[in-house]
């Protein structure tokens, strides 16, 4: 008689995928992750333990930190079903992931089980048939240096967690958290918002031209940066430091009168090309994702949170689409290798293969964490078209695909071209006669691996694919100004993180562990250390008064470097190289021998803390404080006038003068304008930080997650003319104005530097506030069709013109885009098939491509069908036992 086996995966879509791969000899159980932890409530310590002083951090800090476990109310119902499968079976299978997290959950699983069977450990990671049919026969037993180090950080973060945290509840406000990444990240953001307000703005001018090579050029016109007057370089943005001082003595900072001066002078210059630079171009594939550069890029081109990121990539993982998430390894097996190299020698061609498979380097401290990179699942990728998925999970597998694929192509190859040209003209302010004048170009010959995949960029910097191209130019040939203008500059403060940009700097810093990173921005969010204005992560005044808290009296608990310190030692408990008791030991109650206190003396010789010094932030030496207080931030004046900070002001925001005005303003000025008939709430028109706003009255009984939807009135508008329809429209910007060929969305909004559209991360800005609520689609796909003006990321040039369009008589262009190239006249965009070469595509091609776009209408989404069912492996081990 065949025996019977129990395995024992995290969640229930798992063990559904997977019993489809394993026989009849097999049940598949979930444990719907953890079945037990760290007490969290009194009530849940064991009766013979309350008495003692450690008891409510749950772990017995006098008795080498042996941690209390309890099962938790909702899992006893597992445990129970779990055992009683366990009582008919001949060997037990765990088979949770294989990261330190797995490992704990099988540690765990096997100590409340308490087994009488064999126990092996059985890891995977992709659940595909051969990869669940390798983990079955090649089990391995439970990695307790895994465990432990697991059970270190559980325990670091409960102690950091349960003795910071009451300090914040006595001195700043009740309910406030502190944890050993949390803190560090929120420091992260309050440090660069204390830069924004150091910043200092400097203003500058320099001229925005535009040359003209002669007729036969192609192109005739194109932009050049002015670069010297005289002897001197024009300074720059780059030129000034943060306290808008020039850095440089040698730099020439131009004024509004002689940038004008010299744009007149410049009209009737003599101009000559002085030398022509041309360089070869070439740039290599990324890697394949690790967890933090998934997250980055989805949030960058997917404009998803961490948090969503994860949630759908775990979604594919336990469907069997992708390998493993949660991998700081940048390397993939043999068969995926292939895989991807098969694929691309079928989607693009031969051409677009390297000569040998490209093998990339993790940089992964433990190799027995060392999972793969995230890529598709299997020896053969399922294109994303037939996998049957739809919406984000259809979006971020794409991602995953083309980042793979475009790992094991070829390299882009283009030109990097450099043109300066010499001007001579009358004398300007400083007497110089001569200016020096700078063009630059890319052009890309052989795109290589960005026909599969180009990286997103979290600034204004041009994307790998961006090509401006230059007419051919030779030394002593004469040129022409076609325009030139006198243009006023000020410099930026650094730009705030965004989600990818502060995983990054986790990540940069090596704080916390990408699987974290996700749940600790929900954190700092949802304890209003943080919020949202647009993509942009803006701290509170509560964060800056838990930060000097935490500044001030732990300081090196938000420590970059000594937290770094303590992930390098909880690595090397998984490494084996280190002991769970010493580390602990260590930060609980210092080094023997060394000046850095442990967090127990930090604690227990905190001394007195002045709470209303700690929350009070002087601005200048105005006499107006602002002022955290229990029930929110608000700004105090010398003569004792208060006035509340409108939640969604950010703090480099109130500066003195808008202090004033808020301390100036009646309490009791607003306007209602009427109900909004679609929520119930009253609409009222008030003074605010940004001059006058609307904004929604919230019912008492509002959820206190619950936001007030508000919006500022456009500059020609007044609290005294605004109405009910004006501000309905302005509480539910941003406007949809529709979806271009493709399907991507187009919206118009209000911003900081005016009105402008966006589609996915392109803004484009819009001349006056109004076009906001009147623009159409068709002016909106018209200005798309317009490279991008100075100021912003320049549009990429064309690579092709070829006239108007017979059908839409509107010009038609061959581009370089994300997915490869493609051939549009603004509205419609017709990707080139596999065997169209772009440098030889002809006009009347491109207006076929089109037409057959046109003709097979907006594209359709696959119907949603079964995916093909896959498996992953896990392997097994014997567990050790530890008492708790």
């Amino acid at each position: 008689m065949a025996s019977k086996r129990l395995v024992i995966v995290e969640s229930p879509t798992k063990a559904t995928k997977i019993a489809g791969f394993l026989g009849r000899d097999y049940i598949v159980e979930s444990s719907r992750g953890h079945v037990r932890d760290l007490p969290t409530s009194a009530s849940e310590v064991p009766a013979k333990y309350k008495g003692q002083s450690w008891a409510r951090t749950g772990v017995d800090v006098d008795n080498d930190f042996q941690p209390i476990y309890v099962v938790s109310a909702d899992k006893k119902s597992t445990i129970k079903d779990l055992k009683a499968k366990l009582a008919g079976v001949d060997e037990l299978l765990l088979a949770t992931d294989g990261d330190r997290e797995g490992e704990a959950i099988a540690w765990h699983l096997m100590e409340e089980l308490k087994p009488k069977v064999p126990v092996k450990r059985m890891v995977f990671h992709e659940i595909t048939k051969s990869a669940i049919e390798e983990a079955v026969t090649n089990p391995r037993d439970i990695d307790v240096d895994l465990v432990d180090a697991q059970e270190t950080r559980r325990i670091l973060d409960r102690l950091y967690g349960y003795e910071v945290s009451p300090v914040l509840w006595k001195k700043v406000m009740p309910r406030l958290s502190a944890g050993r990444v949390q803190s560090v990240a929120t420091r992260l953001v309050v440090d660069r918002e204390r830069e924004r307000i150091a910043f200092v703005t400097a203003s500058y001018w320099d001229l925005d031209t535009v040359l003209d090579a002669g007729a036969d050029a192609d192109p005739r016109n194109f932009p050049a940066r002015l670069a010297t007057v005289g002897d001197a370089k024009v300074a720059q943005g780059r030129d000034f430091n943060s306290s808008g001082q020039l850095t440089s003595q040698d730099a020439l900072v131009l004024d509004e009168e002689a940038a004008r001066t010299l744009a007149e002078a410049l009209r009737e210059a003599r101009l000559v090309v002085s030398s022509v630079d041309s360089k070869p171009y070439t740039r290599r594939p990324y890697e394949p994702f690790r967890t933090t550069t998934l997250q980055q890029e989805a949030g960058r081109k997917l404009g998803f949170t961490s948090e969503r990121t994860m949630r759908v990539a775990q979604e594919l993982y336990e469907k069997g689409f992708i390998t493993y998430m949660r991998t700081d390894s940048v390397t993939l097996a043999g068969q995926a290798i292939r895989a991807a190299r098969e694929q691309v020698k079928e989607l693009y061609g031969e051409r677009y293969l390297p000569e040998k498979p490209r093998v990339y380097a993790s940089k992964v401290k433990n190799a027995q964490e060392a999972h793969e990179a995230i890529r598709p699942a299997g020896d053969t990728f399922a294109h994303p078209d037939q996998t049957g998925l739809s919406g984000d999970p259809y979006r971020l597998y794409q991602l995953i695909w083309r980042r793979t694929l475009a790992s094991q192509m070829a390299d882009a190859r283009g030109e990097s071209l450099s043109i300066r040209i010499d001007a001579t003209h009358r004398p300007v302010a400083n007497g110089a006669t001569t200016s020096g004048l700078v063009a630059s170009g890319r052009t890309i010959t052989f795109p290589g691996f960005l026909q599969a995949y180009v990286q997103g960029v979290d600034d204004d910097s041009a994307s790998d694919d961006a090509q401006t191209r230059l007419p051919i130019l030779t030394k002593g040939q004469e040129l022409a100004v076609a325009k030139v203008d006198a243009v006023g500059h000020e410099t930026r403060p650094p730009a705030r993180y965004t989600e990818p940009s502060l995983v990054a700097k986790l990540e940069e810093l090596e704080i916390g562990r990408p699987s974290t990173y996700a749940s600790i921005i929900r954190t700092i969010t949802a304890r209003d250390y943080v919020f949202k204005k647009g993509s942009a992560l803006v701290p509170t005044w509560l964060a800056f008064a838990v930060t000097r808290l935490l500044e001030e009296h732990f300081s090196e608990l938000v420590d970059y470097a000594f937290t770094a310190q303590l992930e390098d030692r909880l690595d090397d408990i998984a490494a084996g190289k280190a002991e769970r008791l010493g580390v602990l030991s260590d930060f609980y109650r210092g080094p023997d021998g060394s000046a850095h206190h442990g967090l127990e003396t930090l604690v227990t010789e905190l001394g007195d803390i002045d709470a209303r010094a700690l929350s009070t932030f002087p601005l200048g030496d105005s006499g107006i404080d602002v002022r955290v207080g229990r029930y929110g931030t608000y700004v105090e004046s010398s003569d004792g006038r208060r006035a509340n900070v409108p939640e969604d002001m950010a703090p480099d925001a109130l500066t003195v003068d808008v202090a004033e005005e808020l301390l100036s303003r009646p309490l009791d000025e607003e306007r209602e304008l009427g109900v909004d008939e679609s929520t119930g709430t009253m609409i009222v028109a008030k003074n605010g930080r940004y001059g006058p706003y609307v904004t929604e009255i919230l019912p008492e009984d509002a959820p206190k997650s619950a936001k007030p939807r508000t919006g500022s009135l456009f500059k020609d508008m007044s609290l005294d003319d605004v109405d009910l329809p004006i501000a309905l429209q302005l509480l539910n910007l941003p406007r949809v104005v529709g979806k271009d060929s493709e399907g991507n969305e187009i919206t118009a909004q209000n911003g900081r530097y005016g009105p402008y559209l966006k589609r996915g991360t392109d803004s484009r800005s819009l001349t006056a506030e109004d076009q906001i609520f009147t623009i159409t689609l068709e002016e909106a796909l018209a200005i798309y069709a317009q490279p991008k003006t100075r100021g912003r990321a320049a549009a990429a040039a064309p690579l092709k013109e070829f006239g108007e369009d017979p059908a839409s008589g509107k010009p038609v262009v061959l581009k370089s885009g994300r997915f490869g190239p493609y051939v549009t006249d603004g509205e419609t965009n017709a990707t080139l098939r596999r065997d169209d070469d772009p440098e030889s595509v002809t006009p009347e091609r491109a207006f076929e491509l089109l037409a057959e776009k046109r003709a097979k209408g907006p594209a359709k989404k696959p119907a949603r069908k079964p995916a093909a069912r896959k498996s992953t492996a896990k392997k097994t081990t014997t567990s050790r036992k530890k008492t708790t």
